[in-house]
């Protein structure tokens, strides 16, 4: 029997909790609710949940600062889970700069209240399924220069360093690294990695590439691995060919 998978939702408005827990269940998922930040924070000492559906406007501590503290659960000691637990936050606002905002403190996705459920659960699905499960190489490691990857136990390394990815940061460079060269506009690489055309927004690529870029090169801003065409998209170039 498949496991379980538990989803923390984290909103201080109660319907909008229920709401999310009734169509979560029924698609299969355990849920657990919390309705402010200090909450949840409380919850996440004790639990490690499959996603987090986060709020960014809550009472004691926000969503913004729960991303971060997620993100660097080495810094924050009380949080002793891994920091690529995925990441959806809900947000009221619709100022483009809060929602990059959240990208950039590494949230996988974010929703735009008010949201339709059908859009939230789809979403759940999407940032949850791993990229290109039945390809015959998905389990093979890949390597490039200093630059290793490993699907099995989903750890990379730069140069014998690791490097801590969130899920979906691992999906990107994992797929781009198997299809080395080769072009990819930022439409495709949503359907490609969080598995939907319609809800996506360019910007959501956009971001994590930065990240990865801030993870692996040694200067950022004159990237080896992970190279821009301008005009169409990204694509993975191989050091020094």
């Amino acid at each position: 029997m498949a496991k379980e998978r538990n989803i923390l939702v984290v909103d201080d408005e109660r319907t909008i909790r229920e709401v999310v827990r009734r169509y979560l269940e029924l698609e299969g998922f355990r849920v657990t609710e919390a309705e402010t930040g200090p909450q949840a924070l409380s919850i996440l000492q004790g639990m490690r949940p499959d996603l987090v559906v986060l709020d960014i406007m809550l009472p004691g501590v926000d969503g913004f600062s729960i991303t971060r503290r997620l993100r660097q659960a080495s810094d924050y000691n009380p949080l002793s889970i891994e920091g690529d637990i995925p990441i959806i936050l809900l947000t009221a606002r619709s100022n483009e700069v809060d929602r990059i905002a959240g990208l950039e403190l590494g949230a996988d996705d974010y929703v735009t209240k008010p949201f339709s459920p059908r859009e939230l659960v789809a979403r759940v699905k999407a940032v949850m399924r791993r990229s290109s499960a039945g390809e015959a190489e998905s389990d093979t490691p890949v390597a490039f220069g200093p630059l290793h990857l490993d699907p099995r136990s989903r750890s990379v390394s730069v140069d014998d360093k690791d490097v801590s990815l969130t899920a979906k940061e691992f999906d990107l460079l994992w797929f781009l690294m198997r299809h080395p060269r080769q072009v990819f506009k930022r439409q495709q690489l949503l359907d490609k990695i969080w598995g939907y055309e319609f809800y996506g927004d360019e910007s959501t690529v956009t971001v994590h590439v930065r990240r990865l870029r801030e993870k692996l090169e040694p200067n950022p801003s004159k990237p080896s691995f992970i190279q821009t065409v301008w005009g169409v998209g990204y694509k993975f170039e191989i050091p020094g060919s």
